[in-house]
């Protein structure tokens, strides 16, 4: 469900038009969400990164801190949507709730 919600909100698209390398407050800003949503993109991001669906490195921006910043995977640059082999597609068709309601009755 984490990976349909980061399709949906377009973070692979985000960061790869990006350039670069997105910082969390960088990436926040494009998402067009209310800024004090950021430790739930952050959260969400948490768990995409461990997942493997992104990176995490820190950048040494100036002395006194370190800034995290976050960077496509293999596995996140098949979820751009611009990419005429994007899995996002298959990704939201699977974790449609039609589908995953179903499965929820199996046991009854």
């Amino acid at each position: 469900m984490s990976l349909k919600c980061a399709i949906q909100l377009g973070i692979p698209d985000i960061i790869h038009n990006h350039g670069q390398s997105i910082t969390l407050p960088e990436l926040v800003s494009k998402l067009h969400i209310h800024p004090k949503k950021r430790s739930c993109v952050y959260r969400l991001m948490r768990l995409l990164v461990h997942s493997g669906f992104f990176s995490k490195t820190k950048v040494h921006e100036n002395q006194q801190e370190d800034e995290e910043v976050y960077t496509l995977t293999p596995y996140s640059r098949s979820l751009i949507k611009d990419n005429v082999t994007s899995f996002a597609p298959l990704v939201q068709a699977i974790l449609d709730p039609v589908l995953v309601s179903s499965w929820q009755f199996l046991g009854d």
